[in-house]
Parts: C-alpha cells; sequence; structure tokens
C-alpha cells in the first residue's frame, strides 16, 4: 500500500469545506456529519461479496457503528486519508437491489439517491459477476460517479474464470479495480481510482438503459420534467419517475406525503393525479 494512503488520525479536526459535488444538508439529514472531510464515499455490495473486508482494509480502527435515523439498521462510518485527501466512508447494508422491497434496501438507495456521496463504490463478486451486476447498473441509473471494486479476483482465477477488467470498464463507463481485498491485493489501485473519480480526473460515461419503446420514454421524460417542477432539488428525477411508472408502492407513498428518503417537507407533497400517476 502506497506510503501517502493512512487512516484518518486527526480526521475529527476541522478542514476546508467539502468539495462542492458534497450536498451537506442532505448527508444531514440522512445522519451523517460531513464537516471536515473532502470527499464522502458510499460503500455498497450484494451480500458476501467482502464488502466488509473492503471497508476494514481502508478505516482500519478508524470506524464508528450506530443507526441510521429512524430505523433499526446500522451504520458503519470510518475514515481515510489519500493523496494529502480526507475521506469519510460510509458502509451501506448489503443488497442485490435499490428498489426498496426492504428496510436495508430503502437506506442503501436513499443515500446513493440523496446524500449524492461523491463515489459510490460497488463491491462486485468476481466469481459470480452475473449476479452482482443487476445492482451495479442500478447504481449506474442514479449517480455517474462510481467505482466497481471487483473483489474475490484470486478465488475467480483459483476456478479458472477469467475477466477482462477493461472490456468491463468500457462497458460500464466507470473504473473497473480487480482485487483480493482479504490478500491486500488491489486495495492502493482502488483508492486511486476513487480519488480520480471524486476529483473529476476520471471521465465517467455510464451505462444506462435506453428503452426501445418511445411511448415509454416520453412517458418517462415527461413525468420526469413535472417531478422537477414540482419538488425543488429533486436529484436524478428520471430515475424516481420510473420508479413510480413502475408502480414502486414506496416511491408512491414518498412523493405523495413529501417524505421521500425522509429528506422531504410537508410543503413538498405531490399531487400524484396532477403528474398523471395513479
Amino acid at each position: 500500500m502506497s506510503a501517502r494512503i493512512e487512516t484518518a488520525g486527526a480526521a475529527a479536526a476541522t478542514c476546508g469545506a467539502c468539495s462542492s459535488s458534497c450536498n451537506t444538508s442532505q448527508l444531514t439529514r440522512l445522519g451523517i456529519k460531513s464537516g471536515g472531510w473532502d470527499y464522502v464515499v458510499a460503500l455498497m455490495g450484494n451480500p458476501n461479496t467482502g464488502k466488509s473486508t473492503i471497508f476494514n482494509s481502508l478505516t482500519g480502527l478508524r470506524q464508528h457503528v450506530g443507526n441510521w435515523p429512524g430505523k433499526t439498521v446500522a451504520r458503519a462510518e470510518g475514515a481515510f486519508n489519500y493523496n494529502n485527501k480526507k475521506f469519510k466512508m460510509v458502509d451501506l447494508p448489503g443488497t442485490y437491489s435499490l428498489l426498496s422491497t426492504s428496510v436495508d434496501e430503502e437506506v442503501a438507495r436513499d443515500f446513493v439517491l440523496f446524500g449524492r456521496p461523491d463515489v459510490t463504490i460497488v463491491v462486485a463478486d468476481a466469481t459470480r459477476l452475473e449476479r452482482n451486476l443487476s445492482l451495479t447498473m442500478q447504481v449506474l441509473e442514479i449517480t455517474d460517479r462510481a467505482v466497481v471494486a471487483l473483489n474475490l479476483i484470486d478465488e475467480a482465477r483459483r476456478n479458472g474464470i477469467e475477466v477482462d477488467e477493461r472490456a468491463l470498464a468500457r462497458d460500464l463507463g466507470v473504473p473497473v479495480v480487480p482485487m483480493s481485498a482479504r490478500r491486500g491485493e488491489g486495495v492502493s489501485e482502488l483508492l486511486s481510482a476513487v480519488d480520480n473519480v471524486a476529483q473529476g480526473a476520471y471521465p465517467t460515461r455510464p451505462r444506462r438503459i435506453k428503452y426501445r419503446d418511445a411511448k415509454l420514454e416520453a412517458a418517462v421524460a415527461a413525468l420526469a420534467a413535472q417531478l422537477e417542477s414540482a419538488v425543488g432539488g429533486l436529484p436524478n428525477a428520471r430515475w424516481v419517475a420510473l420508479r413510480l411508472l413502475e408502480g414502486d408502492e414506496s416511491i408512491i407513498r414518498a412523493v405523495r406525503d413529501g417524505t421521500l428518503g425522509e429528506l422531504g417537507r410537508s410543503d413538498t407533497a405531490v399531487n400524484l393525479t396532477q403528474l398523471g400517476a395513479s
């Protein structure tokens, strides 16, 4: 590991303002104190992909465990320094999707969608890549500031599985870092990729699904425009519009009462009938 990497021993000290992309007010509402950090990093992935090992490798003993506001779901935060910058890392619950069929999924979705971290690391199991790409694609629908940590690459090799990480990075439009976190392999490369994305040195172009149905695309665009007008500051209205059209009950309920992601206020309640949604 590079000598530039160290645990954030003085992380609590006040430093310069956060990067401009860090949504301080939204992070505060989500229970994250973003002051004193240069960048905020979200860590997410399917269960049993080695996500906790990566979290521990990067943050060492600089960790704090609590609960998400209003939830019984545990929240782990850590810190590390890299390239003279201070990073706060938030370990999100392990989840298979962001479709909000469980509290864990709702927490993970809300943090990436509303907290708008500077970088989201998606941990994928190299031995079961096809199973992990579903979550990866969902994350890329929400944010373009992502890095894929292709973990357990040593087990993949042992089982005769070869992954062309360069081709995968081209296809996904974000950095892909092969690694074996438990052996320390690829950790430095992951940190470099996170730093590059956080600073904008790596121009990401995330792959997003384009629907062939022109009527569907028109409906999504129209509903997204109305959402942006009705709910000031709503990030990624297109993603929310898609969830509404798919009948996501949690999104419908939250948009209707103005508490989407527990970040709305009573004066942002939306009349779904006016938006053309039932």
